[in-house]
């Protein structure tokens, strides 16, 4: 891994995940999340204090140990009970139809395997259960995708794997969700980052695994 994935990137991801233009959307969206919720990308942990009285309990999933360790002291802060798991999005260390609710924010760009996970996600969710994301993704502006499609493969070792290019909500349908609230926005920052997708969106009962 060396000194820049081991030390230098965790500490720059979780500088970046705290920035104060995150947290209208952290605030607007962890706290729909109920029952057992399954958050994947739960990184340094910015999202535990905003789980709230309808979450029982949070699972907290993600591949870096660095990161992971800066969330244990999120954890050990937050108002719902919080384990943290490291591990694969595309290989969760759940039972099928065991989780309630699933939170993504900011995750889907850096996931080497997108539709994998998905898929998986959709495995551990409850029939009636729901996932709440919120990404950043492919502008719908040409020139700006242009850029982002251009750079994205000089930005994703500088950024832990971070794709500028992806579409989440495509992605999502690809892997078998109905998506069943989607809004689009943008905040303060580089133009190549800042368009976002936020919704919820529920397992197909009518797809062919």
């Amino acid at each position: 891994m060396g000194l820049y994935g081991s030390r230098i990137l965790p500490a720059l991801l979780d500088w970046a995940m705290r920035q104060e233009r995150l947290l209208d959307g952290r605030r607007r969206l962890v706290p729909k999340a109920h029952g057992r919720v399954l958050e994947i990308g739960v990184g340094s942990g910015r999202n535990l204090p905003f789980y709230a009285g309808e979450a029982s309990v949070v699972v907290g999933l993600d591949p870096s140990e660095p990161l992971l360790r800066m969330a244990r002291r999120q954890a050990a802060a937050a108002a719902v009970p919080a384990f943290l798991v490291e591990g694969s999005a595309s290989a969760l260390p759940l039972p099928a139809a065991s989780v309630d609710a699933a939170i993504m924010t900011w995750t889907l760009c850096s996931i080497a395997e997108p539709l994998q996970a998905l898929v998986e996600l959709r495995r551990v969710l409850k029939p009636a259960a729901e996932l709440f994301f919120l990404e950043h993704g492919l502008s719908p502006d040409p020139r700006l995708a242009l850029w982002q499609r251009r750079l994205s493969p000089w930005w994703r070792p500088l950024a832990g794997g971070c794709h500028l290019d992806r579409n989440p909500e495509a992605l999502l349908r690809e892997a078998g969700f109905e998506i069943l609230e989607l809004g689009h926005f943008t905040i303060r920052g580089p133009r190549l980052l800042t368009y976002m997708s936020e919704g919820r969106a529920r397992p197909t009962l009518s797809v062919n695994d």
